[in-house]
């Protein structure tokens, strides 16, 4: 079995992927306890597909979260056909990914990791402010608007930066890339906000490799989180909006989720909504040209 296992896994990390994208990645770093001296860091990336589709990417083990490893990964992608990164990545902030990212797939917009911030953030607080601050975090993201979230954000650093100045440092310097997924449709955000697609299967990674910490090798120990992928890939959710993941492919422009169409008449950027009042405008503008045209003609 084991030796079956590390054949179909050494097959699928040599594969070809010419004529593949992913619209989103989600990347993390997982340590497991192996039989090795230290403990394994498996590097993986879960990419998401124009049909809306989640599949594992890459999975390979590195020394710690290192830029390095990381370049090493990402070189190997674009080596077996991999010519276009994703338009976002999503991960936490303590990794050598991004990194290693601006350096191979440099176009690619980065997004942290909302659940991996809170918690970090939450850590350098007292418990009993923990659970306050917990919602005025949850008040940035999930904001309707970008300039929403910018107020919240900025009361959070209003309320709490005389008295936990680290957890406020801690929110802070990762301000922009928080809040880069208002620049992608809204019916993408709940699955760009987190690394959710990995840790929701990490756990019974972590579970099992406990369970067999001292019957394997390093290839052992990879072989085996990577059938356990594959078994979750089968139960994973379809992205919602799966027609906008082709606009994002195709460079389409979002303001606060919502689709920008240029209209040249008008020299300006609108929002494209047939419900809103700015859709009404237009059409009312146009149908006045149109009346005037004919009456001129007339």
């Amino acid at each position: 079995m084991k030796s079956k296992w590390q054949e179909e896994y050494n097959t699928w990390r040599r594969r070809d992927l010419s004529g593949k994208h992913y619209i989103y990645w989600w990347v993390d770093g997982v340590y497991l306890n192996t039989p090795i001296k230290e403990r394994t860091c498996v590097l993986l990336i879960i990419g998401a597909t124009a049909e809306g589709e989640k599949e594992l990417l890459a999975l390979e083990d590195g020394y710690r979260e290192s830029e390095q490893s990381w370049i090493e990964i990402l070189l190997d992608l674009k080596a077996r056909g991999l010519e276009k990164g994703p338009s976002c990545a999503v991960g936490d902030g303590a990794m050598g990914f991004w990194k290693a990212l601006i350096q191979v797939y440099g176009k690619t917009r980065p997004q942290r990791c909302w659940m991996h911030k809170t918690g970090n953030v939450l850590d350098k607080m007292p418990k009993g402010v923990q659970k306050k601050a917990k919602s005025d975090l949850h008040e940035i993201w999930m904001a309707e608007t970008k300039e929403e979230a910018e107020e919240a954000f900025n009361l959070f650093i209003n309320k709490y930066q005389a008295k936990y100045p680290k957890a406020v440092e801690c929110l802070v310097k990762d301000r922009e890339t928080l809040l880069t997924f208002y620049d992608f449709p809204a019916e993408h955000w709940k699955h760009l906000r987190t690394t959710n697609p990995v840790e929701s299967t990490l756990s019974t990674v972590r579970l099992r490799t406990d369970k067999t910490r001292n019957c394997g090798s390093r290839i052992t120990v990879l072989s085996m989180v990577f059938r356990l992928f594959l078994s979750a890939e089968r139960r994973w959710r379809r992205l919602d909006g799966v027609p906008r993941l082709t606009e994002v492919m195709e460079g389409v422009k979002f303001v606060d989720g919502i689709r920008e169409e240029e209209d040249t008449s008008l020299g300006s950027y609108t929002k494209f909504d047939s419900n809103s009042s700015c859709f009404s405008q237009i059409l009312q503008f146009t149908t006045n040209r149109v009346a005037s045209s004919i009456i001129t003609e007339a």
